[in-house]
């Protein structure tokens, strides 16, 4: 009841304008993955990179079951199961970034090109669901929550992965005005 498994894995690709650039990224993610993939729109317009509110910007997909682990394997084989203690989050999740697709398996095409693209692994518990649900739904206690110790520790314990300990952040001193 208590074990640590894959909820879903969600894979992106952001391009950063519309067009024939993310039409390819399309392309590969629906080779990756062997499903359509969703593009995503972005939220504000930011003039020095040229992106205007609303405009199609990247590509994501969100794959489950074993197909998701499958994936992650390959994922983690790029990354040579090596990850920082910061690509954890509080919430027992972690996320990693790969530079070249071609790294997973996929075959270089010259009129596709590279992309690189990110993986987010959500984990849960079975249980979940009572915080989700519509009839009778109820809050999830606390001791059945994921930590990040706990993510960890199912990281390295199932693929032998390396957990590395990560830059500290500067703590920089917020000036107020009076």
């Amino acid at each position: 009841m208590r074990e640590i498994r894959v909820r879903k894995l969600c894979v992106n690709i952001c391009v950063g304008e519309s067009g024939d650039r993310l039409t390819r990224a399309m392309k590969v993610l629906e080779q990756l993955c062997g499903q359509a993939p969703v593009m995503s729109r972005a939220r504000l317009t930011v003039r020095t990179f040229g992106i205007r509110r609303n405009e199609k910007i990247a590509v994501h997909a969100t794959i489950r079951g074993e197909k998701a682990t499958e994936l992650l394997e390959k994922g983690l084989k790029v990354k040579e199961f090596e990850l920082l203690s910061y690509n954890f989050s509080n919430t027992g999740s972690f996320g990693f970034g790969i530079s070249e697709h071609i790294d997973l398996g996929l075959k270089y095409d010259p009129s596709t090109g590279i992309y690189g693209m990110d993986f987010y692994v959500v984990l849960g518990r079975r249980g979940e669901r009572i915080g989700h649900r519509k009839h009778s739904n109820s809050r999830m206690g606390n001791p059945h929550r994921i930590k990040i110790t706990e993510s960890m520790e199912w990281f390295k314990k199932s693929y032998d992965g390396i957990v590395m300990p990560g830059k500290k952040k500067k703590r920089t001193m917020i000036r107020r005005r009076r």
